[in-house]
C-alpha cells in the first residue's frame, strides 16, 4: 500500500464489484458518501419499481393489487433476506420496525422460559435495543433483571464476563452481531453454543451486519434475530425491518402483539384470535406496502453482488482505510476506535479525535464528505462495498487531514446539534 491517489485508482480498476456503483443514484459525484451504515444509497431500480407501484399497482389496479402482488410481499422479500442470513426461506419475514420486532421476540422468549428471570446484553449494544429490553423486563415483572456487561475498552466485546454471566437463571442473551460504534463483530457460533449449553435462547440484532458481513443463522443454531433494511441493503429511510425465528420454534413461541395479519384465515374475521402457522404469525397489522416494496431491489443487488465478494472487498477497504489512518491521520491526533483484526470488524471504521464532532461537521458542511458522528469522539466511516470506491476512501482521508492541519474545524461550535 501507499498514500498516492494513483494507488487507490488502481484498486478501483481491479475491483470486480465496481460496475455496481452505476446501479445507484449519485447526483453529485463530488460528494463522498460514507454513511451507508446508517442509510444506504438509492438503487436506480427502486425508482422504477416505486413509480410503477404508484402509477399502475395503486393508480390503476387499486385494491386488486393486494391479491395480485402485495399480500405476499412480507414472505417473498423475507425469503430473499434469508439467503443473506443463512436461514431457510420460511424463517424470515418483513414486519414493522426493528424495535417492534425486537420487542415481539424478547417477550416471546421470556414467556417461553417463565422460570428464568435474567436477560443479558452488553454496553456495545444499540441503545434502542437496551431500551426495549429494559421495557420488556419491567413489563414482565419485578423479578426480571437486565444485566448489562461492560466492554473493557468500548471497542471489543466482554466475551469472558458475558459468558461467565450465563447461568441456569438466564432467559435470554441479546446482542448486536456487529456493534454500532466500533464495528466489532461477535463470534455468533461461540456465543450461541455457550448459551445453548445452559438452555438459554439467543437473539441477535443483525442491523449492522446484513448486506456487509456474512451471517449463518442456521449453521450457528441461532434461535431468534432481527435486523433493519435501510443500511447496507439500501431500502430507504425507515424501511420496514425483518425478523427470524428458527423453524422449530415458530409454533412454540407466541407473538405478543397479535393482529389480523398474523391471524389464521384472516378474512374470516373471527373474533377469537388463532395464530397463523409458521413465521406469518409474527406479523401484526397491515404492512406499509410502498416502503415494503422499496426493499426488494436493494436486496436483489446484494444477492447479485454476492456476500463472499462483498465481504472480501469490505475487508480490503477497511484495511486500506486503517493504513491511511496510521500513516496520515494518527500523527494528527486521530485514534482507532475499531478492532484491528479484520475478522472481528464489520464494514465501518470509527476514528476518534478530541475534536471529532467539529471535524465531522466541517467534513459535511465544507468538504463534501458525509460520515457521521457518535458521542463522545467517534467519526464513523461506513464503507458500503457495493458502491464505495477506494478513491472515495483516499479522498475522504485527504480532506480529513486538511480539516485538521488547517484547523478548519474551529469555524464550528462544539455545541452538538440534535441530529448527528
Amino acid at each position: 500500500m501507499n498514500t498516492n491517489l494513483e494507488y487507490a485508482q488502481q484498486l478501483d480498476l481491479q475491483d470486480e464489484l465496481a460496475p455496481f456503483r452505476k446501479k445507484f443514484v449519485i447526483k453529485d459525484p463530488e460528494i463522498i458518501y460514507l454513511d451507508g451504515n446508517s442509510l444506504g444509497r438509492l438503487p436506480k431500480r427502486t425508482q422504477t419499481r416505486l413509480q410503477n407501484l404508484i402509477d399502475v399497482e395503486w393508480g390503476s389496479d387499486l385494491i386488486r393489487s393486494w391479491k395480485s402482488s402485495w399480500f405476499t410481499l412480507p414472505e417473498r422479500i423475507g425469503g430473499k433476506i434469508a439467503k443473506l442470513t443463512g436461514a431457510g426461506k420460511d424463517e424470515v419475514i418483513i414486519a414493522d420496525s426493528t424495535s417492534i420486532n425486537l420487542f415481539k421476540l424478547v417477550v416471546s422468549a421470556l414467556r417461553f422460559c417463565p422460570n428464568r428471570t435474567k436477560i443479558i446484553t452488553d454496553d456495545l449494544n444499540f441503545p434502542s435495543d437496551i431500551y426495549i429490553l429494559a421495557g420488556a423486563a419491567e413489563m414482565a415483572g419485578p423479578q426480571y433483571q437486565l444485566k448489562i456487561i461492560n466492554s473493557p475498552d468500548g471497542i471489543i466485546a466482554p466475551y469472558h464476563r458475558l459468558t461467565d454471566e450465563i447461568d441456569d437463571n438466564t432467559a435470554l442473551v441479546c446482542l448486536s452481531h456487529t456493534t454500532f460504534k466500533s464495528g466489532f463483530v461477535y463470534d455468533m457460533a461461540e456465543i450461541t453454543e455457550k448459551a445453548h449449553k445452559n438452555g438459554v435462547m439467543v437473539l441477535w440484532d443483525l442491523s449492522h451486519s446484513v448486506g456487509a458481513v456474512p451471517v449463518f443463522l442456521n449453521n450457528c443454531g441461532v434461535d431468534l434475530a432481527v435486523g433493519c433494511c435501510y443500511k447496507y441493503m439500501n431500502s430507504g429511510p425507515g424501511a420496514p425491518a425483518f425478523l427470524y425465528v428458527r423453524k422449530d420454534l415458530q409454533n412454540r413461541l407466541k407473538n405478543p402483539i397479535t393482529g389480523w395479519f398474523g391471524q389464521e384465515k384472516q378474512f374470516d374475521f373471527k373474533l377469537k384470535y388463532q395464530p397463523h402457522e409458521g413465521i406469518r404469525q409474527f406479523l401484526t397489522g397491515t404492512p406499509a406496502v410502498i416502503s415494503l416494496a422499496a426493499i426488494e431491489d436493494g436486496v436483489d443487488l446484494i444477492l447479485e453482488a454476492g456476500m463472499d465478494r462483498l465481504r472480501r472487498k469490505s475487508i480490503k477497504q477497511t484495511e486500506y482505510l486503517i493504513y491511511l489512518w496510521e500513516t496520515l491521520l494518527k500523527p494528527l491526533g486521530f485514534y482507532l476506535n475499531s478492532p484491528q483484526n479484520p475478522e472481528q470488524r464489520g464494514s465501518h471504521i470509527s476514528l476518534g479525535h478530541e475534536e471529532g464532532y467539529r471535524i465531522d461537521r466541517t467534513l459535511i458542511e465544507d468538504k463534501k464528505v458525509i460520515p457521521d458522528f457518535r458521542h463522545p469522539d467517534s467519526i464513523r466511516m461506513g464503507l458500503a462495498p457495493i458502491y464505495t470506491s477506494f478513491s472515495d476512501i483516499y479522498n475522504a482521508v485527504i480532506r480529513m487531514k486538511l480539516v485538521v492541519v488547517e484547523r478548519l474545524f474551529e469555524n464550528y461550535s462544539p455545541q452538538r446539534e440534535s441530529v448527528t
